[in-house]
């Protein structure tokens, strides 16, 4: 910064408040500073200046996720970010790979460089750890899934009816033995969605075979070989409903290395990329993953700006998208 003044002619006050964007320096002034800064390369030192400021704020936030790498928490990550942009705000974003103790672990990690607040995908069983920094003001909200152990704002989707709609779907299609493949059940996402099926199954009085309930699959390749032994069985299911993104993949994929993606229905839990392209295109319940970011950032600088009323939690609509294989009538 004093390089920066003494090119500009100016003092080390006057650089600081052009910098801060400060009033009380003129155009002209400010000009002369800011082309000083670009000749000499200057960039502001945000730590110093954050640890000026009033209110300490850093100007970063928190997201913690399963899997950055997955297509439905990029596009949360993605609407955060949107949120977070319009306020000069940064995301430190970090993947949880459900370990619960990496997730607490990332969690001191973030309140110890001073993140403003933090978005939350819970994986472990249990978030009571949590009940420190939030008695300190540190703001959390959770998406996606609700907490255990704590009450903070949250922002999920409509699995349960979601999944009834799902069954529903394949059921008024004509089917009577429907599948279900889901994530994980220690996961809230994954037993609301199991519960949705049941739900939908019993309303419509049809019985469920414990061979077409096939539970904590958490990857492709397991969906894969479920689909593939459930199958094979003396009572294998007309109709599939795969209740998680991955899960849905491991499903096509299956279906098609048996030839049977034309003669078992599948409705898929996420919508995912080509999934309108393959043959049967794919039928699924489609998330609306970037809304679930922008709302869930806005819920976290709502708190932020000092917002004190009690904890909401916010559902998110999803819709069914037809493309095919939703459709495909009971043959077998």
């Amino acid at each position: 910064m004093r390089d920066v003044a003494a090119l500009a002619g100016v003092s080390l006050k006057t650089v600081s408040r052009v910098v801060n964007g400060e009033p009380g320096v003129s155009p002209a002034l400010a000009e002369r500073v800011t082309g000083a800064a670009e000749q000499l390369d200057y960039r502001p030192n945000l730590t110093a200046s954050n640890l000026r400021r009033s209110d300490r704020r850093t100007g970063t936030v928190g997201l913690l996720v399963d899997d950055v790498a997955n297509p439905f928490f990029a596009d949360i990550h993605r609407g955060v970010e949107e949120v977070a942009r319009e306020r000069g705000v940064a995301v430190m974003a970090a993947s949880l790979d459900r370990r619960d103790d990496l997730e607490a672990e990332i969690v001191r990690t973030f309140a110890s460089r001073r993140v403003d607040g933090l978005l939350l995908v819970p994986t472990a069983r249990d978030q009571s750890y949590l009940a420190t920094e939030l008695r300190s003001g540190w703001p959390v909200v959770c998406v996606d899934r609700v907490p255990a152990g704590v009450d903070v704002d949250a922002v999920l989707a409509d699995n349960h009816e979601a999944s009834m709609t799902a069954v529903t779907h394949l059921i008024r299609g004509g089917h009577r033995r429907i599948g279900v493949l889901c994530d994980e059940t220690t996961l809230m996402t994954a037993r609301e969605r199991l519960r949705g099926y049941d739900d939908a199954m019993a309303e419509a009085g049809l019985p469920v075979h414990p061979s077409w309930i096939r539970a904590d699959v958490p990857s492709l390749e397991r969906s894969d070989e479920a689909v593939q032994k459930m199958m094979t069985g003396p009572d294998a299911p007309t109709a599939i409903f795969a209740a998680q993104n991955y899960v849905t993949m491991g499903a096509c994929r299956a279906l098609h290395r048996l030839g049977l993606q034309r003669e078992v229905a599948l409705v898929g839990f996420d919508d995912f990329a080509m999934a309108d392209v393959l043959d049967p295109g794919v039928t699924v319940i489609a998330q609306d993953a970037r809304r679930m970011g922008r709302m869930s950032a806005q819920a976290l600088f709502h708190r932020m700006d000092g917002h004190e009323g009690p904890n909401t939690t916010d559902i998110v609509p999803s819709r069914l998208v037809i493309r095919g294989s939703g459709e495909i009538p009971p043959v077998r």
